[in-house]
């Protein structure tokens, strides 16, 4: 084969491939859309009870004001406890979970975990946790977040509508001070509807521990993480998918804006690195065929991108047609991507969708190739 034909012949399955991805960006936003806020039961049983975990590591400077969150639920204080996990922090972490729980009208309990060397420590810390668990629901959160006042009843009053063996939950950021701030809230929301709209299909994919509940008996049932406990990431998504394997149709997404939990974006270049090479890594252990297809799809589509801009460069196709395949990718993806921030409240990074969008596919192309080397380091310690 020629380099006339190769390149005539790789236009065409660009061509095609982002085609198919247009159809599919455009699938999702209708999956998206087609979600509702559920009605809620008039009230909640006397005996329905959930536990809240919370891994944490050096959190000194933000378990304070989740814990002060937690005790303004609007969920009755009867209904729910928190387990805060402590996985031997260095700071002063496990001091104010102690000083807040005495005074604390929820109640809170601090869980010192051993200062063992294990290659999945928050699967490690839920797993304890789960054998203190008082509560029929499990919800699970991370001690840098933030939750409104009506996180657990939206919670609750799903779990109670549903019956759902698992719930997930939204996540996005705290307000937007920089502008990759905007940039990561984009990103972000990518994922968070991505994974709301392919459990709307019944195929679930991605969801995030930072907001997410489920059944202590399904847990115990599907074994928890045996199998997955010695990977490092992967204690949401791993879990989901057993879940979903073992009952298909059980996986529900929450869209409801009292849910949302939200956290701040990262600052520097190092911890935004760290935390996106631990998600990628994952993909490689899917024992699930769907998230696995998903991730070689999403990565081929965008490396087909940057194959055609490398074409343009080089002269090979003129420019009004990467344009053309520019657009195919891009229409679809802002409608999209819309519609997810403006459930979020995250108007203002509207205008920054076509920026992400520039670097989206080196940054997929560049974390799916990162990904491959195993080992990482995260909240100090190095992990793989």
């Amino acid at each position: 084969m020629n380099s006339m034909a190769f390149i005539s012949w790789a236009v065409a399955a660009i061509w095609i491939l982002l085609g198919s991805y247009a159809v599919f960006t455009l699938a999702l936003t209708w999956l998206w859309t087609r979600i509702r806020k559920r009605a809620e039961p008039a009230d909640i049983p006397r005996d329905f009870f959930i536990t809240v975990i919370i891994p944490v590591r050096n959190e000194a400077g933000n378990i304070i004001s989740l814990l002060e969150d937690l005790n303004r639920q609007t969920l009755p204080l009867p209904h729910f406890e928190v387990l805060v996990m402590d996985d031997s922090s260095t700071d002063n972490t496990a001091a104010i979970v102690r000083a807040f729980a005495e005074h604390s009208q929820a109640r809170i309990k601090l869980i010192p975990l051993p200062d063992e060397r294990t290659s999945a420590p928050k699967k490690r810390a839920i797993e304890t946790a789960i054998a203190h668990a008082q509560g029929k629901l499990i919800v699970t959160t991370d001690g840098d977040c933030r939750a409104q006042a009506g996180w657990l009843h939206a919670i609750a009053t799903c779990y109670l509508h549903t019956g759902a063996k698992l719930i997930s939950s939204p996540v996005t950021f705290t307000r937007e001070a920089t502008f990759t701030d905007h940039l990561q809230t984009v990103e972000f929301a990518s994922l968070i509807g991505s994974g709301a709209a392919s459990m709307s299909a019944g195929y679930p994919s991605m969801c995030n521990g930072a907001n997410l509940a489920y059944e202590k008996e399904t847990f115990l049932e599907v074994h928890g993480y045996e199998g997955v406990r010695h990977i490092a990431s992967g204690d949401d998504e791993f879990l989901m998918h057993k879940i979903a394997a073992r009952y298909p149709g059980s996986v529900y997404f929450l869209r409801h804006r009292d849910a949302v939990i939200r956290t701040a974006p990262h600052r520097n270049w190092a911890s935004f690195y760290r935390q996106r090479k631990r998600w990628a890594s994952k993909w490689k252990h899917y024992q699930s065929k769907t998230p696995l297809v998903l991730a070689i799809y999403i990565f081929a589509s965008n490396f087909s991108l940057l194959l055609a801009g490398a074409f343009v460069l080089a002269g090979s196709i003129p420019l009004s047609v990467f344009s053309g395949m520019l657009a195919l990718k891009c229409v679809p993806e802002w409608l999209f991507l819309g519609s997810v921030l403006g459930f979020l409240q995250k108007r203002k990074s509207l205008i920054f969708i076509p920026v992400t969008q520039v670097f989206y596919p080196f940054y997929v192309c560049f974390f799916g190739l990162a990904a491959q080397k195993g080992q990482y380091e995260w909240k100090g310690r190095r992990l793989s």
